[in-house]
């Protein structure tokens, strides 16, 4: 733990020094991972501890099991993170908010020491991130807030499970920990939409493999059903990006503009609705996304998830789904400028 109160200490000393934001921020940045660091317990005494709830260690049995299969065949780092387990007592463990100008789609980014510059920012205190948000729609910005249920400290120390990634069955938990280990693994300072992208192809494809060495044939059918259905979001979001961006470079004037951004939202609810009534046969998961507002922060904060990731898939099918030899592409292309990413991924022919 000293190691730990050590970093932090530098950590807040260059953020001061930098300048990128208020140092009560870091504060609470600071406050609330000491506090789920200081709260870990060992996930193998866990499983042996008698006064353990079975349906407790039946889920650290498995989330084990999937923690050594990610460091056997995904090559994600062998270290001592996703070891230990902390209860957080509460349905998220951060929440990050989103930003976005009113008629733009460009998120508004936040530069932090170590990690470079993200679109959001995230808080351990539902109030703080409600009142960040308040602070930012003030000044005129459109603002989003999504709920985390793990995040990543790079490698930097060794993360715990989180009561908040067991809630669901175990794909879930299988993709949330080969996501995150994935950041462990690359991580390209200043380039979010690279970073998650990348984590979403080895949760993808790592959750894929899982499923099927473990013959769970039933929960790979579920598990490809609701990438398919992801995907199709997705679509739909990318329709409305297009649509909003070409309002948002029209010369319109201010109202007008508000009143084409307005319809081109209602047109995606419309167009929802009717995806998940007839191509989906009435599935209604994404319901709550849609009946809640929709503005740029919440379009931009989605794409950022999932429009690299099919580049991502098509580079580990020319690696012959081979993981170091994608992380060494991976690797390679992360390397050159940020304006050339992007055209990198789309182009490539061939893995080396």
């Amino acid at each position: 733990m000293k190691r730990v109160f050590r970093w932090l200490a530098a950590f807040l000393l260059a953020s001061t020094l930098t300048g990128c934001t208020g140092v009560s921020y870091y504060a609470q940045s600071v406050a609330g991972h000491v506090e789920i660091m200081a709260a870990r317990k060992n996930v193998a005494g866990l499983i042996q501890n008698p006064s353990t709830p079975a349906p407790l260690r039946a889920k650290l049995t498995k989330a084990s099991a999937i923690r050594r299969f990610a460091t056997d065949e995904l090559a994600e780092p062998d270290n001592s993170s996703y070891r230990s387990y902390v209860d957080i007592g509460r349905d998220n463990v951060t929440y990050a908010v989103f930003a976005a100008p009113q008629f733009s789609l460009a998120p508004v980014t936040w530069c932090f020491p170590v990690f470079g510059c993200v679109p959001y920012k995230g808080y351990f205190s539902a109030k703080s991130a409600v009142e960040s948000a308040a602070d930012l729609k003030r000044k005129g910005l459109d603002v989003y807030i999504s709920g985390v249920t793990a995040y990543s400290t790079l490698g930097w120390f060794s993360d715990p499970l989180l009561s908040t990634m067991l809630r669901q069955d175990d794909s879930y938990i299988a993709s949330l920990i080969f996501h995150e280990l994935a950041h462990q693994k690359i991580y390209v300072n200043n380039d979010s939409a690279f970073n998650e992208a990348f984590a979403v192809s080895v949760e993808t494809t790592g959750t894929r493999k899982w499923l099927r060495a473990t013959g769970n044939s039933a929960g790979l059918r579920r598990y490809e059903t609701n990438r398919r259905r992801s995907a199709d979001f997705l679509r739909l979001i990318a329709e409305t990006r297009v649509e909003l961006a070409q309002v948002y470079g029209s010369p319109r004037a201010p109202k007008q503009m508000a009143a084409a951004k307005a319809a081109a939202i209602d047109r995606l609810r419309v167009r929802y609705r009717q995806m998940r009534d007839t191509h989906w046969g009435g599935y209604r998961g994404y319901d709550a996304w849609f009946a809640a507002p929709i503005n740029n922060a919440k379009l931009a904060a989605t794409s950022v998830y999932g429009e690299q990731v099919p580049a991502f898939l098509r580079l580990f099918d020319l690696c012959g789904d081979d993981y170091p030899r994608f992380y060494a592409a991976v690797r390679r292309i992360g390397n050159l400028p940020q304006t050339s990413r992007v055209e990198a991924l789309k182009t490539v022919a061939a893995c080396h």
